[in-house]
């Protein structure tokens, strides 16, 4: 086959899309892995569609018609990762409500997904679901996603739809309901906790429930993620199916 210029272009525009995709997905946007790393990635996946995409010849007249078709490209890789990639946050969402109840909440650690500073018990979910991502090949799936999507939105015909904020307002009521589920055991425990000391606080008021009291939502707390650590599977798989959802219905607003 003959390589020309517009096979070039061609070539560009699957990159610029899988470049978008890689950082901003899962798992493929962590801040520690090297921009090389991304970089290689992206031009071997693009290198691989190349010959596997049917190739269609960009529809331009200008250089500013092509820059454009090159930024809905970019735009429409990272939109694909970026609104799969929100459902993680659902985890930083839940940590922090859980070190609310039980006490951990002044304590902070660098979350390596979104490199923000997050509570203890964030961290740790953040990165027991991170190991079943990688656990479960989860990360293959975002990547048979990106290349499924060449088949659903041909290259230059991204459509970015105004509409798309109806996928974030929707995203919204799943990242509260999926959210408080995964707190619901933790704040049911401390709820219990919580009455008992206000009945020994009208029995003995000379205790100081302060120090009594965050000791034993420490405690507590504690005991209940041990019981509640075999359910992380099950947390995990909310939090992927979520992502899935994400991804496939950004897809659809951007045909």
């Amino acid at each position: 086959m003959s390589f020309t210029i517009e096979h070039v272009e061609f070539y560009i525009l699957i990159l610029v899309r899988i470049s978008g995709f890689i950082f901003t997905a899962p798992f493929f946007s962590l801040q520690n892995v090297p921009i090389r790393v991304k970089t290689g990635l992206a031009i071997f996946l693009a290198s691989i569609l190349f010959y596997t995409v049917p190739y269609q010849a960009p529809e331009y007249s200008t250089v500013i018609e092509y820059a454009i078709l090159v930024i809905k490209e970019v735009l429409a890789g990272a939109i694909m990762g970026l609104f799969a990639n929100i459902a993680y946050h659902i985890i930083a969402f839940s940590g922090q409500i859980i070190d609310i109840e039980i006490g951990y909440s002044m304590v902070s650690e660098l979350d390596p997904m979104t490199n923000i500073q997050i509570t203890i018990t964030a961290n740790l979910y953040g990165y027991l679901v991170l190991l079943i991502m990688l656990i479960t090949n989860m990360h293959h799936y975002f990547l048979r996603a990106i290349i499924d999507s060449f088949q659903v939105i041909g290259i230059g015909q991204v459509n970015i739809n105004p509409n798309m904020y109806q996928l974030m307002v929707q995203f919204i009521t799943d990242y509260f309901v999926i959210g408080f589920r995964i707190v619901l055991p933790i704040f049911a425990a401390i709820l219990i906790v919580n009455t008992i000391l206000g009945i020994l606080a009208k029995i003995a008021p000379q205790m100081n429930m302060f120090v009594v009291g965050m000791q034993i939502k420490v405690t507590v707390g504690l005991i209940v993620l041990a019981m509640i650590m075999e359910l992380i599977p099950a947390v995990a798989d909310n939090i992927f199916n979520e992502m899935k959802k994400m991804l496939l219905e950004s897809i659809e607003f951007l045909r």
